[in-house]
Formats: C-alpha cells, sequence, structure tokens
C-alpha cells in the first residue's frame, strides 16, 4: 500500500485515522499543522495526503498548494465541517481529488484513497511517457521509420523508467548494445553508472573476476584489489552482452545476485551487496539453450521480464537509406569531406542487398566508402564486392555449401579487415569457430 500524510490539529481524529490505515497496511506520517506537515514531507514524498481544511498557523487551502509545489502528482483529500461546501469546492479548484465532511465515514475514505492513488499513478506514468517519448525523439542513434522500428520505439519508451531486467534478443550487428543504453538514458538510474560487458569475450575464470571482483592475491598476478562490473555498477545498469555463452556454473553465480543482490568477490568470505538493473542480451536462441540443458530455465526467468526483439536489417525496408545518410553524414564529417549524398545506382544496391552484418555492416560499408570515394557522391564504385556480392546471391551457383561458406566468410573478413571478434559477430560464430573454419578452409589473408 502506498504512503499517506495525515494534517489534522484535532489529536483525536488525526490518531484515529492514523490507527485505521495502518491496519489496512499504509505507510502512515502524521502532522499536527501545516508547518509540520511541510518540515517532514520532504524525506517522506507520499502520493496521498489527507489535510483539514481548518487548522492553526497553515490552513488548508495554504498548504494543498504548497504540497503540490513540492509534488505535482500527490492527491489531496481535504476533510471539512458539515455544511461548509464553498470550501471544498474551493479547494477541488486549488488542485484537491476529492474531500469528505466530518465526522469520516471510513469505507468511503478507503473508496476514495484507491481511487486516489491510482489516479497518482496514471498522472505519473502519462507525465512518463510524455517526457521519454520527447528524449527518444531527440536520440538521433534510433534511427528508423519502418513498422519494426517504430514498434521497438513504443516498447523502449515504456520499459525504460521501469526498473525490469530486459532481455534484448535478435542477430548480431542490430543494435542491441545501443538500444541498452537507451534504456538505461530513459530511467532512475541515468545519473548513475551503466556498466557493459561481453560475456563471449572473456574465459570462465576471467569473466569470474570481472564481474565480481577479487581481492589482493586471489590467483597469480592479483596484486591489488579489484572491483567487479557488479560493484561499479551498484545503483546503475549493468549491460551483460552475448549472455547465452555463459557456463553454467557462472550462470548459478549471476542467478544469486539477481535473487538477493550479493556476492562475493574471488578471495573473499565477505559478501557484499548492490542495488542493479540488468540488461542483458544475446544472439543465440536461449529456449532452444534451454531445452539443451545449456541455459537455467531460473535464470531465464530473471533476465527475461521485458524480451525486446531486434528486427535483421533486410527486414526494415526504407530504413536502410536513412541510415546510410546518417552513417555518411557523421563519417564525411569526422574525415573532413564534403560528400553531398548516395546515388541512385548506389542506393539500389543497397536496398537489394541482404545484409547480413546488418546495421554494423551497413555502418563500414559507408565507412569505408567515405574513405574511398574521390568524388562528392558515394556511387557503386567505391561499395567494393557489394553489388557483386548481391548479383551472385540473386543467381543461381553450382557449388557446395562448403564451398559457399567458405566464400562467404571469406568476404565477411576481407569486409572487416580480418578483425576476427567483428567478422565472428557479423557471422554469429564464436571467435574459436572462425579460426578453426580458416584453418579447415584454407582461407589466407
Amino acid at each position: 500500500m502506498p504512503k499517506i500524510l495525515i494534517v489534522d490539529d484535532e489529536i483525536s481524529q488525526r490518531d484515529m485515522l492514523a490507527g485505521f490505515l495502518k491496519k489496512k497496511k499504509f505507510e502512515v506520517l502524521t502532522a499536527s499543522n501545516g508547518v509540520d506537515a511541510l518540515e517532514k514531507y520532504g524525506s517522506f514524498f507520499s502520493p496521498l495526503a489527507i489535510i483539514d481544511m481548518k487548522m492553526p498557523e497553515m490552513g488548508g487551502p495554504e498548504l494543498l498548494e504548497k504540497l503540490r509545489e513540492l509534488n505535482p502528482f500527490i492527491q489531496v483529500i481535504v476533510l471539512t465541517a458539515f455544511g461548509t461546501v464553498e470550501t471544498a469546492v474551493n479547494a477541488m479548484r486549488a488542485g484537491a481529488f476529492g474531500y469528505l465532511t466530518k465526522p469520516v465515514n471510513l469505507d468511503e475514505l478507503l473508496v476514495n484513497l484507491k481511487k486516489a492513488n491510482e489516479q497518482n499513478r496514471l498522472v505519473v506514468d502519462n507525465d512518463i511517457l510524455r517526457r521519454t517519448r520527447t528524449e527518444l525523439a531527440d536520440m538521433p542513434e534510433l534511427i528508423g521509420d519502418s513498422e519494426p522500428m517504430m514498434k521497438i520505439r513504443s516498447l523502449i519508451s515504456r520499459v525504460g523508467p521501469s526498473d525490469a531486467s530486459v532481455l534484448i534478443t535478435g542477430p548480431s550487428g542490430t543494435g542491441k548494445g545501443l538500444v541498452a543504453e537507451i534504456i538505461h538514458q530513459l530511467s532512475p538510474r541515468k545519473d548513475n553508472s551503466f556498466v557493459p560487458l561481453n560475456c563471449a569475450s572473456l574465459p570462465e575464470t576471467l569473466l569470474e573476476s570481472e564481474l565480481f571482483g577479487h581481492e589482493k592475491g586471489a590467483f597469480t598476478g592479483a596484486d591489488k584489489r579489484r572491483a567487479g562490473r557488479f560493484e561499479l555498477a551498484d545503483t546503475g545498469t549493468i549491460f551483460l552482452d552475448e549472455i547465452g555463452d555463459m557456463t553454467a556454473p557462472m550462470q548459478a553465480k549471476l542467478l544469486r545476485v539477481l535473487e538477493d543482490g550479493t556476492f562475493e568477490p574471488l578471495g573473499s568470505d565477505k559478501s557484499k551487496k548492490v542495488d542493479v538493473r540488468l540488461i542483458s542480451a544475446t544472439n543465440r536462441d536461449i529456449q532452444k539453450f534451454i531445452d539443451e540443458g545449456k541455459f537455467r530455465q531460473d535464470l531465464y526467468f530473471r533476465i527475461n521480464t521485458v524480451n525486446i526483439e531486434m528486427p535483421p536489417l533486410c527486414d526494415r525496408g526504407g530504413d536502410i537509406l536513412l541510415l546510410a545518410e546518417r552513417f555518411l553524414s557523421s563519417s564525411a564529417k569526422k574525415m573532413n569531406k564534403k560528400i553531398e549524398g548516395i546515388s541512385e545506382d548506389a542506393a539500389a544496391v543497397m536496398v537489394a542487398y541482404h545484409w547480413p552484418g546488418n546495421v554494423r555492416e551497413l555502418q563500414n560499408v559507408i565507412e569505408r566508402a567515405v574513405v574511398l570515394t574521390i568524388d562528392d557522391i558515394i556511387d557503386v564504385d567505391v561499395l567494393p564486392g557489394l553489388s557483386g556480392r548481391e548479383s551472385q546471391s540473386l543467381a543461381f551457383k553450382k557449388i557446395s555449401l562448403s564451398e559457399m561458406e567458405k566464400e562467404h566468410i571469406t568476404a565477411v573478413l576481407n569486409s572487416e579487415n580480418w578483425n576476427m571478434q567483428k567478422s565472428s559477430e557479423i557471422l554469429g560464430i564464436h571467435r574459436n569457430t572462425l579460426r578453426q573454419k580458416i584453418k579447415d578452409y584454407g582461407i589466407e589473408k
């Protein structure tokens, strides 16, 4: 039940209301007059208040006005003597939710408080939604007018201001990390730390130290104490990317932190307690992993209060050129080059291409084109291999699946200048798997 402030100079009336509402599980604060109420309210900040209209030092109307200055969303029920309708009407005009006449009918009071609490939640939610939509509109990184992106924006605007755990799923390169940052910026924790960690980039022993920290001497090379990501994210948000790659022992330790907020750094027998919001992401089929016994179902329920499924770029239609124009503008500015736009032929190639690397691949293609072009427009001649790869994908080729895989891996490696991390993310495989395929196929740099 919510907090409630009761202000009445009649001690018997005040104690009667307080005792009744405490039995109904309200958290109650009482004050004998308006001055007393304002001194106490700053640390209590309740969504509801019951105030008497006639009190010494500061009357109900003035107190109502000052409470609304402190909390514009507070819902106030005023108490009036029998027959003072004019006073009640004036209170309603001043912003009171409702009024009751003395002696107070307790059943009627409960009904009014329930409605007042619902009204408080409604106006707060509407204000949050209005502000988050405005903030989302001011975030140029979240580009796209396609139906999938409109749905993503709507979902982000609703989940951002909450404290719910969010699982962001979808192919590599679709912007899962960006969405995680935006959710943090829309949350009440936005002024505190946003701490990311890629779970697939570290072996289990190092991952545990990164997450929970370690004490001096905990293992060879631990020459001093180090705080982990959870400790650094206290009162803020931790973002665990590629959570589907986490081993079973680490899943168990993560579940404990999410259940009670406690953990022990490596080499310590003392628990630490933190308050963090978890946002996680994966390109894995978690449900399949659960069925295969590779991922804990109880952990899945903890991390997946809300799921945001990021669409592949090929499903976003007209967003391709919007993104390309934005990447072109930022890259040209960074490289101090004057480029007016993208030719019709180049645009047609981009729209037709299937973009297996999604938004990340598009960004890399545009950055490379800006580097290579000597004209004031991006044309197909500076989209190396893009149109060729597309025409090959549309035409029937009499080659084996292994040959096709070799060609695709080679193309991705070359497009990423043999950056193993980026290439493995685009291909949706682990770096060790990529290295093995390079060896098996005899792919040379």
